[in-house]
């Protein structure tokens, strides 16, 4: 019973004078089904927090039609799930731990049960691996509900995803079992003699770890991210790990092989490099009587978006981690979130990262480009290789990268052509120069005979609103010159 039958029956009586159930007060009457009190529980958890609630309520004995009192044969401590208390089983099956208690007393002579629910902290509860969230009166699946998921992780997480702590107390002797410590000698470029110890006073340092008694941590989600030996040891992080899936032909129809990845992002970028590399096609190309294979796509494209992919994505968006899908026309690569400059952008614009920490750690031991996005080192490899011009999409949840295989001119369409244009004029104008039919022909290897197929091109991407001429006023067709319609 109650501690205090007469606030017992205060809180009690608070709650029914509510017009109607609300995203923070639920009535169960009778109804002891475990899951729906497991997605109740998750549900109102997060909505509390979601509204500023402090506490959220679930209440048995209550007209859920009329909120009169009831009374309710729901008895808490004789309620069993197989051989469990109702408590213990809600404290197994909800993730990660919520303050939550049960109280139960007379009201009006008839015996009412109340859950009372604190807020939500630091991210969302989850019932057997799924979270919930009320929509008015009704419990949903909070992934459903794409802005009240964004709004919640960024109201839990003031301090950004990179500073939030995965897991809290882990001793010393722990941290050395749940990090990739010769993974992280390579990353230093320290000797084998540098000493676990050693090391661990270097994470805590530079933050990653964060110490909470002699021989005791906190792991910070960006140090997880970075150098878990096995990212399925760190609560939800699991799911952020990076995907590498080859299909079968252009379409998803046939999966040839799909590779999840194990390690952190820093200690297993080189083998996550190496396995894509082994999952695309190459040339045979002969060179002063040698014959030796080349990569069809060009490497310094390959790490550049795939460390964009890791470096932007949004780590709000629950459930969904960076992706590589490989068909035999092309690759693409997905990271969730919408990107933070407009994708016609991309190649000029100064760097910007939801996650600078991840972003500055990345570049620090070489594993993207210096300058940021390293977009333009993309653009300058894929004409070098005379691909076709990589494109750049925002889809309702994520950003897409395509690279595509190699095509003649006359296979590209009028998109293609439009496309390469603007981002050769693009890379010239953050190289100092100004695009020219000359430098166009060259990118799409055009005969110079052949000088009015560029001009062509050249209408085109005018047309389109991409690039401009730098002097309007020069009327001289062999001396002119275009700029992107930015600059």
């Amino acid at each position: 019973m109650s501690d205090d039958p007469r606030k017992f029956a205060e809180l009690v009586n608070e709650l029914r004078n509510l017009p109607n159930e609300t995203e923070t007060v639920e009535f169960k009457e009778n109804n002891t089904d475990p899951e729906i009190i497991g997605k109740s529980v998750s549900a109102l958890a997060n909505a509390a927090a979601l509204t500023g609630a402090e506490y959220a309520y679930l209440v048995w004995g209550i007209s859920d039609a009329n909120h009169d009192v009831v009374g309710t044969d729901f008895h808490y401590r004789q309620k069993r799930i197989g051989n469990e208390e109702v408590e213990n089983w809600l404290t197994h099956n909800l993730k990660p731990s919520l303050d939550c208690s049960f109280e139960e007393g007379n009201v009006d002579n008839h015996h009412v049960v109340v859950l009372r629910i604190r807020a939500v902290a630091h991210m969302p509860i989850r019932f057997k691996e799924t979270e919930y969230i009320r929509v008015g009166s009704y419990t949903k699946k909070l992934r459903d509900h794409p802005e009240k998921e964004r709004r919640l992780w960024l109201l839990l997480k003031p301090e950004g995803f990179e500073e939030g702590i995965v897991q809290e107390k882990v001793k010393g002797a722990d941290l050395k079992i749940l990090l990739d410590y010769w993974g992280l000698l390579k990353l230093y470029g320290l000797s084998e003699r540098f000493t676990p110890d050693a090391m661990i006073d270097q994470l805590e340092q530079r933050n990653f770890i964060v110490r909470r008694d002699l021989d005791s941590y906190d792991i910070t989600n960006l140090c997880a991210i970075l150098f878990a030996r096995h990212l399925s040891e760190f609560d939800r992080l699991e799911r952020k790990a990076l995907r590498v899936i080859r299909y079968d032909g252009d379409n998803r129809v046939s999966t040839i092989h799909e590779q999840t990845g194990v390690k952190g992002y820093a200690v297993g970028f080189e083998g996550l490099i190496s396995y894509l590399s082994s999952q695309l096609p190459r040339n045979e190309v002969l060179q002063q009587a040698f014959q030796r294979e080349v990569g069809m796509y060009p490497d310094v494209a390959l790490r550049e978006l795939t460390a964009n992919a890791i470096i932007h994505q949004d780590f709000s968006i629950d459930g969904a981690g960076p992706m590589i899908e490989v068909f035999d026309n092309r690759i693409e690569f997905t990271n969730p979130g919408h990107p933070l400059i407009e994708t016609l952008r991309f190649i000029d614009s100064p760097p910007r990262s939801r996650n600078e920490k991840l972003a500055l750690f990345m570049r620090e031991v070489d594993i993207c480009e210096e300058r940021g996005s390293g977009i333009d080192k993309v653009i300058h490899a894929v004409e070098l290789f005379q691909l076709p011009a990589p494109e750049f999409a925002v889809l309702p949840h994520s950003t897409r990268v395509t690279l595509f295989a190699p095509k003649s001119f006359a296979e590209m369409s009028r998109d293609d052509r439009v496309r390469a244009c603007y981002q050769h004029a693009c890379l010239q104008a953050v190289s100092g120069k100004q695009m020219t039919n000359t430098s166009l022909r060259e990118r799409f290897s055009i005969d110079d005979r052949n000088y009015p197929m560029a001009s062509r091109i050249i209408a085109d991407t005018i047309t389109a609103g991409l690039i401009k001429q730098s002097e309007p006023q020069n009327k001289s067709k062999r001396h002119m010159r275009y700029v992107p319609f930015w600059a």
